[in-house]
């Protein structure tokens, strides 16, 4: 192994320019993602910081290298054109259909997005790159605020409440949500030998929520009743 001419080698490539520029795109494209991804995060989200990062730091990779390795300028877009199908492929992933409602569509259209940022950094379009980062922070966190004030977002919410027994748990928490046409999903029950606990979710806006938290805690029939916080359907 000559030493000597791979570190010619490495010396060459350092010297075009080539390899900085790339560096710095990269590094870009991480940080916008990864601030995209701390968002998903909080939120709790299945793609969170590693994930919208990961994606956005390769969908980066993958722009250069199409022009990097592009033998004509014809080829230069022929790797980067496969990003968008798949992101797509794991976008669908992440949507999911359960009785009814479907979930993780915000989560999809992220992706989708993500990967554009991604593209923008690896292409060099640094402003256009941050400049949509900017929006779909601004969609994420103004936007999501505006659903939950106004009651046009619908929220999963996990209630506990403990009674006599099973059956009469679900009696009386039926007999509450029929007036508001929503169903108990996910039942869980257990038994502390003094009283049954019962948890179950129901699907609604922010202000149905609340009053379906008040009409449980004043029924006579059950006990405590508590909210385990609420999970949005995106």
């Amino acid at each position: 192994m000559n030493w000597h001419n791979i570190f010619e080698l490495l010396h060459g490539e350092m010297a075009s320019g080539f390899v900085t520029t790339s560096l710095a795109r990269l590094l870009l494209a991480a940080v916008l993602g990864g601030i995209i991804g701390l968002e998903r995060e909080l939120r709790h989200r299945p793609a969170g910081l590693r994930t919208n990062m990961f994606i956005c730091f390769g969908a980066a990779m993958f722009t250069i290298l199409s022009t990097g390795l592009a033998g004509v300028p014809s080829d230069a877009a022929r790797i980067a054109a496969q990003i968008i199908p798949g992101i797509g492929f794991i976008g669908a992933g992440s949507i999911l259909h359960n009785r009814g409602l479907t979930t993780g569509l915000t989560t999809a259209a992220t992706l989708f997005v993500v990967a554009s940022v991604g593209m923008a950094a690896g292409g060099g379009l640094y402003v256009t790159a941050a400049f949509a980062t900017g929006v779909v922070l601004l969609a994420l966190f103004a936007l999501g605020y505006a659903e939950r004030t106004f009651n046009v977002k619908t929220l999963l919410v996990c209630y506990e409440v403990t009674g006599a027994s099973v059956e009469q748990i679900s009696q009386e928490v039926n007999r509450i949500l029929e007036r508001q046409h929503r169903m108990m999903q996910n039942v869980l029950s257990g038994s502390t030998g003094q009283h049954v606990r019962v948890q179950f979710d129901v699907s609604g806006c922010n202000r149905e929520q609340r009053r379906l938290l008040g009409e449980l805690k004043a029924s006579t029939v059950l006990g405590n009743a508590t909210s385990l916080g609420p999970v949005e359907l995106e």
